[in-house]
Order: C-alpha cells, then structure tokens, then sequence
C-alpha cells in the first residue's frame, strides 16, 4: 500500500494506513500545503521513517477530500499549477478524535511492552 522505510520492520498495513492518514491530516493542519510538500514534511518530521510515494499520497488526499476533511483549490506558482490543501471544520473534529485515539493506542501498547521483563 504505502512504500515507507520501516528498516526491517514490518507492520500490519491496516494500522499503518490510519496513521499515515492521520499524519497527512496533521501536516495539512499547519496550513494549506500540496502534495509533494505534504510529502516532504512527513519524511522530513519523521527523520525519513515515513516515505510517502505518489501512488498512495495522492489516492489519500482524494479520499479526504471526498470526505469533506479537506478542502482543495488550485493555484498557479512558477507558471505550474498545485492543488493546495486545507484542513475543514470536519477534517480538524476528524484530526482531533485520530490523535487521541492513537495516544490511547499507544498508551494501552506501552503499558503492555513495559509489563514484560527484560532478561539478560
């Protein structure tokens, strides 16, 4: 689904999938963005973790769209047209129920993970 550096690591594509969305969702919220930007931030703030290829950066961002969590309007910059992004009212509700159920995700996670002992 996504092409992203995991470094070996291979995780279940359904939670991952909720967490990339989430992370388009966050990116965007810091203001309207276009896609190849959206991209490079999430690579950028991850520390490469998160490498967002076109094939599904792009599908997400319509799917959003179509959702109503975002709005889209196109500009021209440099003589090219981008279809810049902004979070709606919608997708900000939508944002703020995604981070808080991840926290808890993760919180339940850790709490799991710390109640194993390590042995030497």
């Amino acid at each position: 689904m996504y092409s992203i550096g995991f470094e070996g690591i291979i995780m279940d594509s359904r939670l991952l999938w909720g967490a990339v969305e989430m992370l388009i969702l966050e990116v965007i919220s810091q203001g309207s963005t276009y896609g190849y930007e959206i991209a490079q931030t999430v690579t950028s703030e991850s520390n490469g973790y998160f490498d967002l290829k076109e094939g599904s950066l792009y599908p997400a961002l319509h799917r959003l769209e179509q959702q109503k969590l975002l709005t889209a309007s196109w500009q021209e910059v440099e003589g090219r047209r981008r279809k810049y992004y902004k979070l709606s009212s919608a997708g900000q509700k939508a944002l703020d129920s995604k981070k808080t159920a991840w926290r808890e995700f993760a919180r339940g996670v850790e709490k799991v993970l710390g109640a194993q002992s390590v042995t030497p």
